[in-house]
């Protein structure tokens, strides 16, 4: 072999290297540069976080010309929810509290709930009622069942529109029984309880008829305290038909003719026609983006794990 040839080689070998080497080079600044990149998105979105739940902690309506409140119930009436007592009591009492307000609506889109929840809310309404002597109405839009109703029934009024759907006065409790299945592919069901009645709930036992009688108890003493609820808030103006505390559901011009509902209506005529104050002020406390969806995830994970283990508690709904 020439030294020629030789050099060569010898320059082809070093250029590729040289390349290779630039190429490696080139690697591991993108990659630098883009670890640098996410870890300031991350702060970036960190320190936004941080900001936005500052902002909503710091930022109440303003006391200034007179006005409607509004406080919003929409969604599932729970614990944890955005309608839950908490969340939705706070807002009450910053709307009661203003002095610019002039009156308080209820903005109600709700299935229903808890009755502990609703029983809450519904018992603060009244008091808030009488140490403030504002007005309270109800205005209804899709949906306003069961625990919600239960909430809207301490209202001084009820609006709604024609094709809402109100009522569902009842209570239930519900859960799944696996003691057929368990049967079929042969599992065996070992349970130890100190306590004869301590299982009485457990969907892989059979079902006991006094346990079952005393749950159906239960159930009737607190459909009971609904019907006096309603009672108390709608008086006279309710017609008590057969019908009327079965759990059955009306329309909004139903409800209005069998008294569960006062006329039709929306939050503007309300505001303009009976508060007299058409500028709205919503004092509805929401979470924040990013805690709602955490919470929302770990509340359908639990009502999986419950609705598994037989029972999602007792409902209005």
């Amino acid at each position: 072999m020439s030294n020629e040839t030789a050099g060569g080689d010898g320059r082809w070998e070093r250029e590729t290297l040289e390349k290779l080497v630039f190429q490696t080079l080139r690697e591991q600044r993108s990659q630098r540069r883009w670890r640098i990149f996410t870890r300031l998105l991350w702060l970036s979105l960190f320190v936004v976080v941080i900001w936005l739940v500052y902002q909503s902690g710091r930022l109440t309506p303003s006391p200034s010309t007179p006005h409607t409140a509004v406080v919003e119930i929409r969604g599932a009436i729970a614990a944890g929810s955005e309608a839950s007592a908490d969340q939705v009591i706070g807002s009450l009492r910053a709307a009661f509290e203003d002095s610019g307000s002039r009156g308080v609506v209820l903005l109600i889109n709700s299935p229903g709930g808890s009755p502990v929840q609703a029983g809450i809310i519904n018992d603060e309404i009244f008091r808030l009622k009488g140490l403030h002597g504002k007005p309270v109405y109800a205005v209804v839009g899709d949906t306003c069942a069961s625990a919600a109703y239960y909430i809207a029934s301490a209202a001084d009024a009820i609006y709604v529109n024609k094709a809402s759907i109100v009522g569902s006065i009842g209570v239930l409790m519900d859960g799944f029984g696996f003691t057929g299945l368990m049967e079929k592919v042969g599992v065996e069901r070992r349970l130890m309880t100190a306590g004869e009645n301590k299982a009485f709930l457990d969907p892989f036992s059979p079902q006991d008829e006094e346990q079952r009688a005393y749950i159906q108890g239960m159930l009737d003493e607190i459909h009971r305290q609904f019907i006096e609820v309603v009672r108390k808030g709608r008086g006279d103006r309710l017609k008590e038909d057969a019908g009327v505390f079965t759990g059955l559901i009306w329309s909004g011009q139903q409800a209005v003719s069998i008294g569960l509902a006062d006329g039709l209506g929306t939050l503007d005529s309300v505001a303009r026609d009976l508060i007299q104050a058409e500028d709205i002020v919503d004092y509805t406390q929401r979470e924040h983006l990013g805690l709602r969806l955490v919470r929302s995830l770990g509340a359908s994970i639990g009502e999986g794990i419950a609705r598994a283990a037989g029972s999602t508690g007792i409902q209005l709904r």
